[in-house]
């Protein structure tokens, strides 16, 4: 970019920030990941991540913070859409408005707990996609229901005697790891089967954390769209955390939420650009070594053009 007249002052910035509709600056991203796509794993279902995160800092006394509703490509590592809301109860609205804007076909939709609700099962089912939602207490006794299936000993030693049992072990951060998940078909119990377009299996995660003498376990209960199939199963269970991390860097590797814009537009543009700076954070390598986010920041800041160059080399 000419910039005749010199770098922009900061008000000339947020004055512009503020003009460009957030839509639009949505569109531009996404051409530059369709850039970016290639033929390669079309076979691989992907794993489509959506959960919302509030922008702490754009709360002022009289007005109410952002919410931003993501949906995240896992395998992509990017963001397809997202939908601005005033509070966080609002993200149940958003969600089906974020689908329908984005192409989901023939890939597999996670969210969490919050997001598993009948309309929003039928705008996925209506978008020929599959979806693994997690379950609580917000739906009734269909948590309770699956939570008693899943813990009678019978029912488990039979899964993991088939193909609709899967289990890890990892080592990290000084303990042990143990995930085992289980999918069954066997649903025709269940009563609210009806009430949940395309159900098809329910699933169980169990997380098993060993450190030193101490073990704990943490127990999570999915209905989903899915044939038993705990590849890919598991796969959409463990990718949901792309999601998060996605935040979590936003939070930690841009300091969204010591932010202070004022103006909700540009707050709206600025959380965009993150998240397309995110991504071309990933691809980018810095003299062949490897590093955390902030560092490639940090690196970059020195050699800018460098950095567009090596962008146009991928």
């Amino acid at each position: 970019m000419e910039l005749k007249n010199g770098i922009p002052s900061h008000d000339t910035i947020q004055r512009v920030m503020g003009m460009i509709r957030p839509e639009n600056l949505q569109q531009l991203q996404l051409k530059w990941q369709e850039l970016l796509d290639s033929n390669e794993g079309e076979k691989l279902k992907k794993i489509i991540c959506v959960d919302g995160k509030t922008m702490r800092s754009d709360k002022r006394k009289d007005t109410k913070p952002c919410h931003i509703v993501s949906a995240w490509s896992r395998e992509d590592g990017y963001c397809l859409g997202q939908q601005a809301v005033d509070e966080k109860s609002n993200e149940i609205t958003a969600i089906p408005k974020v689908l329908e804007s984005i192409e989901i076909k023939g890939q597999v939709v996670t969210i969490d707990a919050m997001g598993t609700q009948t309309a929003i099962v039928e705008t996925i089912r209506k978008r020929r996609a599959d979806y693994v939602l997690a379950v609580k207490g917000n739906q009734g006794n269909l948590e309770a229901d699956i939570r008693l299936y899943f813990e009678d000993p019978q029912v488990c030693k039979e899964l993991e005697k088939g193909s609709g049992y899967k289990k890890t072990v990892e080592k990290a951060h000084g303990q042990i790891e143990i995930r085992e998940y289980y999918q069954t078909e066997d649903i025709d119990w269940l009563h609210q089967k009806k009430q949940w377009k395309g159900l098809k299996s329910i699933g169980m995660g169990k997380k098993t954390i060993r450190k030193g003498d101490e073990e704990k376990e943490e127990y999570r209960y999915y209905i989903s769209s899915l044939l038993e199939e705990i590849d890919l199963f598991s796969r959409a269970v463990r990718g949901h955390w792309a999601v998060e991390s996605m935040h979590w860097h936003l939070d930690v590797t841009f300091k969204e939420d010591a932010n202070t814009t004022l103006d909700k537009t540009a707050s709206q543009n600025q959380n965009i650009i993150r998240k397309w700076c995110l991504s071309m954070l990933k691809l980018i390598e810095i003299r062949g070594t490897k590093m955390s986010l902030r560092r490639k920041r940090f690196n970059i800041s020195f050699v800018p053009a460098q950095f567009i160059e090596e962008l146009m080399k991928i």
